[in-house]
């Protein structure tokens, strides 16, 4: 049912490699997509490689994502995590989620993100959105975004993960709203058992 309501539903972010998208997936922490992409054709014509954004002036690179929020955190976490690819990966983004997830500022939901969107490789992120409507649907009982991940991977096809994360992010954002949802349009009305629907 989500799917025929969001045939558009993909990753918001504009990225051209692994590198971009990595990038992009840690300036969204606590931010927009849109303001993301805002930020983000700057970066990518000025930083073209990891090694540049491991040579990076930091106080020169907080001022260039400054308006992402939280600017300090994420520029010590960009600028360390490409020192690693330099040092440890020859420059590339890794593809296994055990290496993702041993750079600075990369969690299991940058991980996956970036291997489904970048890779192509399943992988089910789970953000606020995927948490607030999975659990509102009645698909997880838990706010911990691991334990979402794991359950959803157990029901979903492995093939799905990552089209799945999409279209939960996209009813989130667009209909299952954590403050005013609109529930009376909502496609999955009929199937939700969550007490605050309208």
């Amino acid at each position: 049912m989500l799917a025929k309501t969001y045939p558009d539903a993909r990753c918001e972010l504009h990225f051209t490699s692994p590198l971009e998208l990595l990038g992009a997936t840690i300036l969204s922490a606590q931010c927009t997509d849109a303001r993301v992409n805002l930020v983000t054709p700057h970066l990518f014509k000025k930083y073209r490689s990891a090694k540049a954004y491991a040579e990076a002036d930091p106080a020169v690179f907080e001022q260039e994502i400054r308006t992402t929020g939280f600017f300090r955190s994420k520029a010590r976490n960009i600028i360390a995590c490409c020192q690693i690819l330099v040092r440890d990966f020859g420059g590339k983004v890794p593809r296994t989620m055990e290496e993702l997830t041993t750079l600075p500022g990369v969690g299991r939901k940058t991980a996956n993100i970036i291997l489904y969107n970048a890779y192509g490789f399943p992988g089910f992120a789970v953000d606020t959105h995927v948490a607030r409507v999975t659990n509102r649907l009645g698909l997880v009982n838990t706010e911990d975004p691991d334990k979402i991940e794991e359950q959803m991977c157990q029901v979903l096809p492995r093939e799905a993960w990552g089209q799945a994360t999409h279209l939960f992010i996209f009813h989130g954002r667009r209909t299952c709203q954590a403050k005013q949802p609109k529930c009376p349009q909502c496609t999955v009305r009929s199937l939700c058992p969550w007490p605050g629907k309208r």
